[in-house]
């Protein structure tokens, strides 16, 4: 029952049958410096419950693997921060949103709200004018907004005009940076106050032409988009002044609206919008798209034919017809 007594026994049992095994003749060697001397030592120290001390060679293998599984641990953290994030769809800039597959200068969800308009709603009476519920435009914000690369059309949320119509009006209003851009805002309200119809039409086209590549063709897209929607104003009541009523005041703004500028600017934003429908020719539309495997089929509109706002009519020396002005 003596520890200590104990430990000597357990000691000398182990050199006994170390005595027994080792080959005749040879003196085994009780230093603790030696090998044998470790073997018993270290029995001796599990037993007190103790560990026997490592190597240099031994500290160095146990350093190194330490450092190299807070690399790893490093490299995963690293990989985890840098790991690039979808595309958002909602409150970011033109350029940064998810492209559609028709144009990579358009955005994916513009282009699949026209679609679903012009593929059921053509002759549906008030169409862009009739808001939708308000939580289903939201979750399907909240949707897109996770990056979505497919659109399946077939979602119950998407079987409202209403709701489609808003999303886009609803992309529209909160682009940091408006469609017709805030350096360009006041020349364009400038532009449409030129008395002379002639100066004032090539005065827009200019600064149209002159807009980023993403929201010039953006701009070309949904133009032709709404004049499609024009065309079959008989069923759905909405001629270009009434689609202009409802877009102006979406495309045609600054980052920081303000009461000032609604109030003084309206008109303008009306017309210029207006103007863009009246004078732009839609394209047939055509089939394609991926928008999900539940939806076969859905309406493209092919590019816009515009008449001259988009078009390089004027640069190769026609003149602006009476018509166009």
């Amino acid at each position: 029952q003596d520890p200590g007594f104990a430990s000597q026994a357990l000691i000398n049992k182990k050199l006994n049958d170390y005595r027994k095994v080792s080959p005749s003749g040879a003196k085994p060697d009780s230093s603790p410096k030696g090998s044998r001397g470790l073997g018993i030592r270290g029995e001796f120290l599990k037993a007190t419950g103790t560990s026997a001390p490592r190597s240099p060679r031994q500290d160095a293998a146990v350093t190194k693997d330490e450092s190299s599984s807070q690399k790893a641990l490093w490299g995963i953290n690293i990989m985890k921060k840098n790991k690039k994030s979808a595309p958002r769809a909602f409150g970011v800039r033109l350029e940064d949103c998810q492209p559609a597959p028709d144009n990579k200068n358009v955005p994916l969800i513009v282009e699949a709200c026209c679609k679903v308009v012009e593929d059921r709603g053509l002759e549906y009476m008030g169409i862009y004018r009739v808001p939708g519920n308000n939580a289903v435009v939201s979750s399907l914000q909240e949707q897109l907004n996770k990056g979505a690369t497919e659109i399946n059309l077939q979602d119950e949320r998407w079987q409202d005009l209403n709701v489609i119509s808003s999303l886009l009006k609803s992309f529209f209003r909160k682009l940091p940076e408006p469609l017709f851009t805030d350096d360009k805002y006041n020349d364009f309200i400038e532009a449409n106050r030129l008395e002379d119809a002639g100066e004032r039409m090539r005065t827009l086209r200019k600064l149209i032409r002159d807009l980023p590549g993403h929201y010039y063709e953006t701009l070309k897209f949904l133009v032709g988009h709404l004049k499609t929607i024009a065309d079959h104003s008989e069923k759905n009541k909405m001629e270009p002044r009434n689609l202009a009523l409802v877009f102006g005041p979406t495309l045609v703004r600054t980052s920081e609206d303000n009461m000032t500028d609604m109030v003084t600017h309206m008109p303008d934003r009306y017309k210029i919008v207006e103007t863009l429908i009246q004078h732009v020719s839609a394209g047939a539309p055509v089939t394609g798209g991926p928008w999900g495997p539940a939806f076969p089929r859905v309406l493209t509109p092919s590019p816009p034919q515009a008449d001259w706002f988009f078009s390089d009519k004027e640069d190769k020396g026609e003149k602006v017809s009476e018509g166009q002005r």
